[in-house]
């Protein structure tokens, strides 16, 4: 499994979920082309802030892709149908 790092995007990881060998899902250009692929799912917050946001990353947990939630459990729960091809398994982040 490929842990994330703690902070994407000068956001604080909260929850994550990685892919494996196959991924989520692809993000497409407008084009239709492929822009990339997403194996790693976090839900992440900025400090100060109540919004919540899920990250689409790349194999490297490169933000490909973000949506903005009221709570984790919004975000985690619609998702959006291109990210199906793997189930989810969502993972706190565990904070040391």
């Amino acid at each position: 499994m490929n842990k994330p790092p703690e902070i994407i995007d000068n956001a604080k990881v909260l929850f994550w979920a990685w892919s494996g060998e196959k991924p989520f899902g692809i993000v497409h250009y407008e084009d239709g082309s492929i822009a990339a692929e997403i194996y790693g799912l976090a839900i992440c917050q900025y400090n100060d802030s109540d919004t919540v946001y899920r990250f689409s990353c790349n194999k490297k947990w490169e933000t490909e892709q973000d949506g903005e939630y009221r709570s984790v459990k919004e975000a985690q729960e619609k998702l959006p149908d291109q990210y199906r091809n793997v189930p989810v398994q969502w993972i706190k982040f565990e904070w040391f």
